[in-house]
């Protein structure tokens, strides 16, 4: 089984360094890149290819919501995952589009991180829906 790709996308190292802890030992993970904001994210989208975004809402240069949208452009087959410090922010994607494919708070336990990620590849199709830290 090809691993699903995935680029993490946070203005924090310490969070982009324990994702990518959470999924790189899992062999259907491979992670690619990590960018500290929207516009690295985009840019290094185009070159990477991943089949999955993990994108922080807030971060400088270009935040999480304007990132997606430009990477539904850039890389349409790249799905986002939007990590959030909150359950999720509903009000803040209800006038954008594309949403993110799926999100995750930043405290979900690993399995969760896990199995939101694996959803999210285009031969899995998500609905859009928030996670729940369970």
């Amino acid at each position: 089984m090809t691993p699903i790709r995935v680029l993490i996308v946070d203005d924090q190292p310490l969070v982009r360094r324990g994702l990518a802890l959470i999924l790189s030992p899992d062999p259907s993970f491979e992670v690619v890149g990590e960018a500290e904001n929207g516009a690295q994210a985009v840019s290094l989208a185009r070159q990477l290819r991943p089949d999955v975004a993990v994108m922080d809402i807030r971060m400088p240069v270009l935040d999480g919501v304007a990132a997606t949208g430009e990477l539904a452009t850039a890389v349409p087959d790249c799905r986002v995952l939007a990590l959030s410090t909150f359950d999720m922010d509903e009000y803040v994607w209800a006038p954008c589009a594309p949403e993110p494919t799926d999100s995750c708070p930043r405290t979900a336990p690993r399995r969760t991180w896990r199995r939101r990620s694996a959803p999210c590849t285009p031969a899995r199709p998500s609905s859009r829906r928030a996670c729940s830290p369970g």
